[in-house]
Parts: structure tokens; sequence; C-alpha cells
């Protein structure tokens, strides 16, 4: 690699690397706010475990990072190359797009292999993790199931959403009872509550009081013409045992939680039990990975025309071209795994459409660039 090469190469690896770090804090704060928040100003995590918590979420968001972050930091670099006119220089010093792009390709496909590694081995052993530490860490205090203004779903066929909570007293308490298919068959609100720990029994047990509750059909209880009526109550108990809270939430694993030799023996025993639909919603999950890690590549040869063309004279642009790609790339991903259920279609196989469409585009744009002098 001569000068010139290692000069593109080291520009392109440090803006990728800044761009990835912040994409990563973005999601790492998002995650934290959505998962941990609640529980850190309540007391309920350690600093140390609410550290290390951070430290996992990294696998996990460098996922998505990774090709906002190349396709970022490719568009900045040749940007501003492009208005300072090195580019320019190069074309007629009689270097080739080829040439002049050999190391930023050689960067995306580290990037595109990095990406592979992450998403089906470290991004799953890391998300399983944080997952498992942080259930542990809330199961020390089984009251902190309750977050106030949060809509909890942890119990079984029950909602509940608390208004205002002062350590086991509640205020302001709705619920929602829900039949086997989740639909809601009753439905009302509390005035108050109280919910207290039975160590002995392992069992989460709520008390609502002063309890207003609105009963329908259950054979068609979205069928609200058929509204059985409106009772008060004086005091409704409820106990939910924490095992059976954790043993739910362990059943919602999902498949782009595991790693590819998870993958594989889970698709042989769906196989072997004729899950066809399951085997299905695992194929797609599997190739969304592959497809994800491709786009690494993708993002970054299209990044090379665009930088060139688009931002010759404005660099500030970049940024918003970059979140603009990868917001229509995913929202492809997104159309493409509502077919989950259509096994005919097969989604498996159309959710590398996205990847290959950009990556096309990126070569056809590249070509286009290259012939013109």
């Amino acid at each position: 690699m001569n000068l010139l090469h290692r000069h593109i190469f080291w520009s392109v690896l440090t803006s990728c690397l800044a761009a990835v770090g912040l994409f990563s804090v973005v999601l790492i704060l998002g995650n934290v706010l959505k998962d941990m928040m609640s529980f850190v100003l309540a007391g309920q995590l350690p600093a140390t475990t609410f550290l290390y918590l951070m430290g996992l979420l990294i696998p996990y968001v460098a996922a998505y990072s990774l090709p906002m972050g190349m396709l970022t930091g490719v568009l900045l670099v040749l940007g501003r190359m492009s208005s300072q006119r090195e580019i320019t220089a190069m074309r007629a010093a009689g270097m080739s797009m080829g040439f002049i792009a050999r190391p930023i390709v050689i960067l995306a496909v580290l990037a595109t292999a990095a990406s592979m590694a992450v998403n089906f081995e470290f991004m799953p052993r890391a998300r399983t993790a944080y997952k498992q530490i942080l259930a542990q860490a809330v199961q020390t205090n089984p009251l902190s199931f309750i977050v106030p203004k949060t809509f909890v779903r942890d119990f079984p066929n029950l909602v509940l959403y608390v208004d205002e909570k002062e350590g086991a007293q509640l205020r302001d308490v709705w619920f929602w009872r829900l039949d086997k298919e989740s639909r809601v068959r009753e439905f009302g609100r509390a005035g108050a509550g109280e919910v207290s720990f039975d160590e002995e029994a392992g069992a989460l047990q709520l008390v609502l009081r002063d309890v207003v509750a609105e009963a329908r059909s259950d054979k068609d209880p979205e069928d609200y013409s058929k509204i059985l009526g409106t009772t008060t109550i004086g005091e409704v108990p409820l106990t939910f045992r924490v095992d059976d809270i954790f043993s739910r939430r362990k059943a919602r694993t999902k498949y782009a939680w595991m790693t590819y030799a998870q993958l594989s023996a889970e698709r042989t025993r769906l196989q072997s039990t004729g899950g066809v639909g399951e085997v299905m919603k695992l194929d797609i999950a599997v190739t969304e990975k592959a497809s994800s890690a491709v786009a690494v590549l993708a993002f970054s040869l299209l990044a090379i025309p665009l930088g060139i063309k688009v931002s010759r004279k404005e660099t500030s642009a970049n940024l918003g071209i970059a979140l603009l790609l990868v917001m229509g790339y995913y929202f492809l991903t997104v159309i493409v795994s509502w077919l989950e259920n259509s096994p005919e279609l097969r989604p498996d196989l159309l959710m590398w459409g996205p990847a290959a469409l950009f990556l096309l585009i990126g070569l056809w744009l590249f070509r286009r660039v290259d012939t013109v002098r």
C-alpha cells in the first residue's frame, strides 16, 4: 500500500470509527433510557452492574452503528477531499477511481467481516448476558416490577399502568385483563393499591382498592356493543409467582439473539418437529443478520460516488444523506419482515433485496463516476 493509499485508509478509518462511536453512544443512551433508567433512579441497580450492562450494550448497538458509521465516515472523508479538489488532482494525475477507492474497499471488506462476527457471535452473547443480568438484578428486588408511568407487561394475561408509586403504595392504577389471543376482556381502574412480596411463596402480591371495572364478552371482547356492564369492587387481590414471570421472559427469546451455532441447532429441532412457520422465521433472522453485514460493504461502495459528486460543495449534507439512506434500508427490511407469515413468497430470500439493491446502485454510480473525467 503506497503513501496515498495509506493516507486515504487511515483518514477513512478514523472518520468511520468516530461515526460508529457517535451512533453507538446515541443508541446506548436510548437503550439505557428504555431499559434501565427507571431502575437506576429507584436505586435498584448498583453502579457496577449498571456500567457492566452498558458495556454489554456495545456489541448489540454495533450491529446497527457499523453500517451507519461506515456510510457516514466514507461520505465525510471523500466529501472533504472532493471539496478541497484532492480527488480532482488525483484524477488529473491519471489515477482511476478504482485505484483511489482501493483502500476504502479493503476497509469495507474488513468491516463486513467484523459485522458478520458481531451479528452471529458477539451481539447474541452480549444481548443474552445483558437480559439475564438485568433480570437477576431486578429479581433481587421484586417490587421493582411495578414501574410508575410505564405499561407493565410482564404479568400473565395482564397489563398494568401505575401513575404514582411510593414504596409499596400505588395510586391511580389502570389494568387490562387479556385472553389467550391478547384481546382485552376486562378493563378497569383502581384509585389505590399496594404491592408486597411473599418470600416463602416466591410470589408478588398486588392488592387493588376502589376498583371500577368494565367486563366484555368472552366470545367477542372486541365488540363494544356486547359490554357486560360496569362494576365497582372494594378490593381485588392478585398474586403472581416471580418464577412464572421470568419463565415468560425467557420464552420470548428472539432468534436475533442466538448465535450461529444456536440457530443451526434450533433449525434442526424445528425441522424434526414439523414447525414450518417457525423455520421460516428463523431463516429470516439468519438472512437479516447476514444481509445487514453485507450492507456495510454496500453502503461503503454507495458512499464513494455520493461523497465525490453530491458533497463537492456542501460537506455538512453528508450526515443527512447517510441517515436518509440508512432509514430507507431499514424501512425495506421491515417491509420484508412483514411477509414472515407468507412462506410461499420466500421472505428469507427477499431479505437479501435491500442490501443487493444498495450494492447494485453503488456499483452503478461508481462506474458512472469512474467514466466521467
